[in-house]
């Protein structure tokens, strides 16, 4: 009886460890690392475990089409589309792929967006060979698949505008106090769910900064948007907070480092570093995932 309850629980615990390894993949995949879901993708679909599975091929394919966008990378991987394309319809064919496209439609609709963008840059360009390529490559291959002029979530509410008030000197100070803070955690690694420095997922780090200040936040990046003060863009300063949408809701949020009036840098837990800073003009995945900014600070 003991061998079989101890059984039962390894393989409760192997069932966790997969759901949590598919779920990092999602969250890779949603800020960028594609070179990074390729390597896990194929470092899963080594082991039986996910056999069950065809998450990883799914998140493998669309991975590859991101990457074959990439220079060095086409160069490297000559026939990255086309194996790219195989590895598509290959699960989409099976018998539980379209579960697995209608429960991440989105991600299919933003691939199929980012992919006509490429067409249009490549046809804008003069490239016309590998334009007919990448045309040849994706005829047929997202049929029925929904444009993206409606994400998941409403556009971001109105801000009034208002004439801007000089902060007090305290709260100045307040706001310098909560980056001073959020600085002191640059390096704690990514947990998925974690909220305390032994490891923060994006809300799960702005939400333990803010308790310090005497904040408390709601726990979701949506509801944390929600709740605070919105504010514009050119009225963002330390210590406010930015939102991005992925195109199916708020999927992350960071901490604003610079200056007002200056281009926007965060500090934000990144699945793949940990708690960084991170410059969001420079970064095309990030500003153009921009949402909308919220504040706490008063």
């Amino acid at each position: 009886m003991v061998t079989a309850v101890l059984a039962i629980g390894c393989s409760v615990n192997d069932v966790q460890a997969q759901v949590k390894a598919i779920d990092k993949l999602e969250i890779l995949y949603d800020q960028g690392h594609y070179a990074m879901v390729y390597r896990r993708a194929n470092r899963l679909l080594d082991k039986p475990d996910y056999d069950y599975s065809l998450q990883p091929e799914f998140y493998k394919s669309l991975a590859m089409f991101q990457l074959a966008r990439k220079e060095f990378w086409s160069k490297l991987h000559p026939t990255a589309l086309q194996d790219a394309r195989k590895l598509f319809l290959e699960v989409k064919a099976s018998s539980d792929g379209m579960k697995v496209f209608n429960a991440h439609v989105d991600h299919v609709t933003e691939l199929k967006q980012d992919l006509a963008m490429w067409a249009s840059e490549l046809k804008r360009s003069g490239n016309q060979d590998k334009f007919d390529e990448l045309q040849q490559i994706l005829f047929g291959l997202f049929d029925h698949v929904p444009e993206l002029d409606n994400p998941g979530l409403t556009p971001p509410a109105a801000v009034p505008d208002e004439n801007e008030v000089a902060e007090s000197p305290i709260t100045l100070k307040r706001r310098e106090d909560i980056i001073d803070f959020a600085k002191k955690q640059l390096g704690v690694p990514y947990v998925w769910a974690g909220n305390d420095p032994n490891g923060f997922d994006c809300s799960g780090f702005t939400s333990y900064v803010m308790t310090k200040f005497d904040k408390k936040l709601p726990r979701r990046a949506e509801d944390q948007y929600k709740s605070s003060r919105k504010i514009k863009q050119r009225h963002v300063q330390k210590g406010d907070l930015v939102f991005f949408d992925n195109g199916s809701g708020i999927s992350h949020v960071g901490i604003i480092v610079s200056e007002k009036g200056q281009p926007l840098v965060m500090i934000h837990a990144s699945s793949s570093k940990g708690i960084v800073i991170t410059e969001i003009e420079t970064s095309e995945y990030w500003l153009k995932r921009l949402y909308a900014f919220g504040t706490y600070v008063d």
